[in-house]
């Protein structure tokens, strides 16, 4: 039996019955400043998409857990002059909304994000394959790195990959051997890709450990970025590590792997929620 925890029925938000193909749910689009990550302190593009099938203990968009009946969409970049619209969305309106958004060459890059998005990995190879004669901007994929089938079908469209390592100290998920075989395809098709990982004060030295030996057995050089949990309140929040703890743990995938980063979540620390 896989190491990797079966996914329970009721936390599979697929495609609805009633969904036609080439539409989605959306949650919001809008512009702001990346906090996380490779893209940290870069302007993007965000399309955040609805549902997801993890319930990481830290995670604070729950809201994205489900997809819901409508979503918002900025209508100017920056401004949060949101307007509601109906969900499912199709390919032809996501196409307009980033046609509008990026005009001025304001973005560094679009950033597909969610909830998870490769859940409706087939939508977005239909609109990435239009978007690339349309509007030239670099695709930045941000998952919890857990359905490489899904990915395989983004792949040709990708710049960049941030992949989350969802440590089971600290998420409640284990997902080691699809973390695995996600980063080999990304690594093999020769995208650009890092790990970001969640660290808390109940983060284990083993989860660490086993999170640096599989980046090092894929590529040593694959960047590392280890995120303090940045709780926007303690109610509900894991507690963040201390500054020995942060300080020890990096010391220690050093030893593995040539780049390991620590940056908290500077979008909550700017307000960018």
């Amino acid at each position: 039996m896989s190491a990797d925890k079966a996914i329970a029925p009721d936390r599979e938000p697929v495609r609805s019955a009633g969904t036609p193909a080439g539409y989605a749910a959306l949650v919001e689009l809008f512009s702001a400043i990346q906090g996380e990550g490779l893209n940290v302190g870069t302007r993007q593009l965000f399309v955040r998409f609805g549902g997801c099938d993890l319930r990481c203990r830290f995670c604070d968009s729950a809201h994205t857990w489900q997809a819901q009946a409508t979503c918002r969409i900025e209508a100017t970049p920056g401004q949060r002059d949101f307007e509601i619209y109906p969900n499912p969305v199709g390919v032809a309106q996501l196409m307009t909304w980033v046609e509008r958004q990026s005009a001025g060459n304001l973005h560094d890059s679009l950033s597909l994000t969610g909830g998870e998005p490769l859940l409706h990995a087939d939508f977005l190879a239909d609109f990435l394959s239009q978007l690339r004669d349309r509007v030239q901007i670099p695709i930045y994929l941000e998952t919890g790195g857990h359905r490489p089938d899904d990915l395989a079908k983004l792949l040709p469209y990708l710049a960049l990959v941030g992949m989350d390592i969802k440590l089971p100290s600290v998420s409640g998920e284990t997902h080691w051997e699809a973390h695995a075989a996600f980063l080999r395809m990304c690594d093999r098709s020769g995208v650009s890709v890092f790990c970001k990982l969640i660290a808390s004060r109940d983060t284990t030295p083993v989860d660490l450990e086993r999170a640096a030996e599989l980046v090092a057995r894929v590529n040593p050089n694959i960047p590392l970025f280890l995120q303090p949990v940045t709780p926007l309140s303690e109610k509900g929040q894991p507690a963040p590590p201390t500054p020995a703890q942060v300080l020890d743990w990096q010391a220690q995938m050093k030893r593995q792997l040539a780049s390991v980063r620590v940056i908290p979540q500077t979008h909550k620390m700017l307000g960018q929620l």
